[in-house]
């Protein structure tokens, strides 16, 4: 029993004695019962669950009066508030700490000491390549605007922008109006001006640089990356990850492939194996709907925004045009996200009449889905907060805030928990049986990464069919649900040409 594990095991990983197993982490207990304001230290549950005070020396002074609390008075807190803990954690929240969230610490930890083999070359050659278009991109803007100035000032763009070029004044801040990229990318669409697409280009290129120099910075003497997992930094049970984070790395772009390509399989080892799951959050909305439509998409193997399309417009799927297939895809995917008609017709740039209808013929074509999102919001209202599959849950207090901002905002993200939070969970589950079983076999192969609901693997030689196996076959069993779990493989010297 430990408070924040993780670094601990992995001091242990370092000295070659591995663990069999965690009883407990009082960090996790915490977060899991507390997911949206967790509680960051072992003084802070000292101070909510004991009502007493974690010994702590005086950080202001050289000369401390009185000294920090000793490993045994530190253990002794820690397991009168798991005591605490275990009577406050419902029944099936300790199912999710012992079950998924314990297990996947240990492969965390594994991961991180293992880390990634990434390419400085490659990484400083693209580094150097967005440095010259930068630096040409704010030559453009300069001469657009006739004088020189630095991009990077919100003060100085305001200037530029609202006085000097008579730009549509954007949304009012404290500090003048908003220069934000957001902001900028929609006054661009509705007030094009080639200085505003140059500036958008300049940013992008300088935000993909700070990316890629924090990987560069990152990588070690054993030429390999290892990133932390936060496993308590979401509300819904996702990982993210620090030092450095790639989960900013930018998915499915042109850059986002030469920055993959700097993740290569590490000395000893002979192929990167990514995997991932195919539209895993609308499979999950499937399953807890028992929507008849969607499950029959996905168990016809019929392409799933196709097959709705032909039912929401009326057609033949043979028929259904990638403009509808792209507007059935928002409608979906928005669904999840509790998109309203007015974000759809945003989103899908249509008049919000047509998004209306487009969601109203959605409906009438598969019902249970709007049956089941209204319902999990009402429910979530009644006993104050979500629950994935596996029980993880996620308190909502302000579904009965008189603040109608914040009580739609809780409404929106209702919606959204239990889905967002399940696949979170299935994923962790894979994850951590895939670790196990490569164990279990005296398999040398490992996983590395997950990232964005992708694991990648660095495989040993000859032991990829063995590993493929394990990866698809844990995967899939990984929950039981009304549709199958697809997954993808792919194969590659990189994590680019792994891609599938």
């Amino acid at each position: 029993m430990l408070h924040d594990a993780k670094p601990q095991v992995k001091a242990l990983i370092r000295q070659g004695i591995r663990l069999r197993g965690l009883a407990y982490d009082t960090s996790l207990a915490g977060w899991l019962l507390r997911p949206s304001f967790p509680d960051k230290t072992l003084a802070d549950l000292v101070e909510r669950y004991l009502g007493e005070k974690l010994p702590e020396a005086d950080p202001t002074q050289l000369v401390p009066e009185t000294e920090g609390a000793t490993p045994s008075q530190e253990a002794w807190f820690a397991l009168r508030v798991a005591d605490a803990l275990r009577e406050d954690l419902p029944e099936s929240v300790a199912t999710v700490l012992v079950d998924i969230e314990l297990p996947t610490l240990l492969t965390l930890a594994d991961m991180e000491v293992a880390g990634v083999a990434v390419s400085h070359e490659v990484l400083s050659t693209f580094s150097g390549e967005l440095a010259t278009r930068a630096e040409g991109l704010a030559q453009e803007a300069f001469s657009v605007v006739g004088r020189e100035f630095n991009l990077g000032s919100p003060k100085q763009l305001q200037e530029v922008l609202f006085e000097d070029l008579q730009l549509p004044k954007t949304r009012k801040t404290k500090t003048g109006y908003s220069t934000d990229a957001a902001v900028l990318a929609d006054l661009q669409e509705s007030h094009p001006h080639p200085f505003l697409s140059l500036l958008l280009q300049h940013r992008e290129a300088t935000k993909l640089r700070q990316i890629i120099e924090s990987l560069d910075t990152a990588i070690g003497a054993d030429h390999r990356v290892h990133t932390t997992y936060v496993q308590t930094g979401s509300q819904t049970g996702r990982l993210s990850s620090t030092d450095p984070n790639l989960q900013n790395i930018p998915v499915r772009t042109e850059e986002s492939r030469r920055i993959r390509s700097a993740f290569e399989v590490g000395e000893g080892y002979e192929a990167l194996l990514t995997a991932d799951y195919s539209q895993i959050e609308m499979r999950i909305m499937a399953h807890l709907s028992g929507d008849e439509g969607l499950i029959e998409a996905f168990n016809s193997g019929e392409d799933l925004h196709r097959f709705v399309g032909a039912r929401v417009f009326g057609v033949d799927p043979s028929e259904v045009t990638p403009a509808m297939r792209t507007k059935v895809k928002a409608m979906s995917y928005g669904l999840v996200y509790g998109l309203s008609a007015f974000g759809l017709s945003k989103q899908l740039r249509i008049e919000q009449s047509e998004a209306k209808q487009l969601m109203v013929e959605y409906f009438a074509r598969f019902g249970a889905v709007r049956d089941y999102l209204r319902a999990s919001v009402m429910k979530a209202k009644e006993v104050g907060y979500t629950e994935t599959i596996f029980g993880r849950r996620r308190p909502f207090p302000d579904l009965a805030s008189p603040n109608r901002v914040l009580r739609e905002n809780a409404e929106r993200a209702a919606l959204n928990a239990p889905i967002q939070g399940s696949a979170a969970d299935i994923m962790k589950i894979a994850l951590l049986h895939i670790h196990d079983d490569l164990h279990t076999e005296g398999l040398a192969s490992r996983v590395l990464l997950q990232i964005h609901d992708e694991l990648v693997v660095e495989v040993a030689p000859g032991e990829w069919d063995a590993t493929e196996r394990i990866v698809r076959a844990r995967m899939g069993d990984a929950a039981e649900l009304s549709v199958p779990l697809d997954v993808q493989v792919g194969r590659g010297r990189d994590w680019n040409e792994a891609a599938h």
